[in-house]
């Protein structure tokens, strides 16, 4: 007679429609039925069905699992977008100090792939995850911290999560209070992408001197879309269509300013002498087209974010960082 085949994790899985990682942190928790890698309900499932098939835990691949990969995977929305591709070089390079390595995974800032994404650097055993695509709703990370799942956040915050990021509420009020400065009165915002927390704190920030100084900036001068060059030639335009123009346009990113740019050229504007343009991050393209900018230490912000992962993994205490932007003045404003 053939011997039964043995039941396995993936067995389990499989009969139960869960990824395997998620049936073994269940059954390895010390916590037993009380784990918090699942919903109760999805734990009492897999633990029913264990005792069921007479499932017996095998001590030599749970040390496997449990014992410390080195490894840390990096999520992000794009590596081509030069801000994430500097902050993942602080990242790998601080890693690589620490005798750890990293693997980068793209979200193209789509939620379900942001988490695809983790759950497969997971079940390869990440030690730790950074995150450089949150969203300001983002229940995916409540799920891991729910589960225990040690990451941090980089770029971008979301909530009280773990972060390292620019001061970008700060960066907002240089910009404005230097505009200001040069004697402009009307201004116009290209907002970036109100979900992410740069969009909204840049934004306030401006608009918070603004308020201060007795400026009032229209609604309508507020252009939400995206961050890229096609998202501030879009914004530019519909600032440009209204009667009054504005006299300074601050972009919340470098990529969308310099799309405005090509608008305000392609209509003979010049700039800053009819309209002063600035931008935020001070990219390599900032500094070739003479952008006014805000610089964000962006390597830093990598380094410090894999080292404060690596605190918070060997269960130091850790707290949210906010690194100094500077104001870089150019010839656009």
């Amino acid at each position: 007679m053939a011997a039964a085949e043995p039941v396995t994790l993936k067995v389990l899985a499989k009969e139960l429609g869960l990824n395997v990682s998620t049936v073994s942190r269940v059954l390895n928790d010390p916590a037993g039925p009380d784990s918090k890698w699942a919903s109760a309900q999805t734990t009492a499932r897999i633990f029913a069905l264990a005792r069921e098939r007479g499932y017996t835990r095998n001590p030599h691949a749970a040390s496997l699992r449990t014992a410390r990969s080195n490894m840390v995977g990096v999520i992000v929305p794009r590596l081509q977008d030069f801000v994430l591709a500097t902050m993942y070089e602080g990242v790998d390079e601080a890693a690589t100090e620490q005798g750890l390595f990293t693997v980068v995974a793209n979200s193209l800032d789509k939620a379900e792939t942001q988490r695809a994404k983790a759950e497969m650097l997971l079940e390869r055993r990440a030690d730790g995850l950074i995150f450089g695509d949150a969203h300001l709703t983002e229940p995916y990370l409540e799920e891991l911290k729910g589960r225990g799942v040690p990451f941090a956040l980089i770029n971008r915050t979301c909530g009280e999560h773990l972060s390292v990021t620019c001061d970008d509420y700060a960066g907002g009020r240089l910009v404005a209070e230097h505009l200001i400065s040069t004697g402009r009165t009307r201004f116009g915002v290209i907002a970036g992408d109100p979900t992410t927390s740069t969009s909204q704190d840049r934004t306030r920030g401006f608009l918070d001197v603004m308020r201060e100084k007795g400026i009032n900036v229209l609604e309508d001068r507020i252009i939400h879309g995206g961050f890229d060059a096609a998202a501030g030639q879009k914004a530019a335009i519909g600032l440009l269509a209204h009667p009054e123009k504005p006299e300074a346009i601050f972009a919340v990113n470098d990529f969308a300013a310099i799309g405005a740019l090509g608008v305000l050229q392609e209509r003979g504007i010049r700039v800053p002498d009819d309209i002063a343009l600035a931008g935020f991050n001070d990219t390599p393209l900032a500094a070739g087209v003479n952008l006014t900018t805000v610089r964000s230490p962006m390597h830093e912000i990598g380094r410090q974010g894999l080292q404060t992962l690596q605190h918070l993994i060997g269960g130091g205490t850790v707290a949210s960082t906010k690194l100094a932007p500077t104001l870089i003045v150019r010839a656009s404003g």
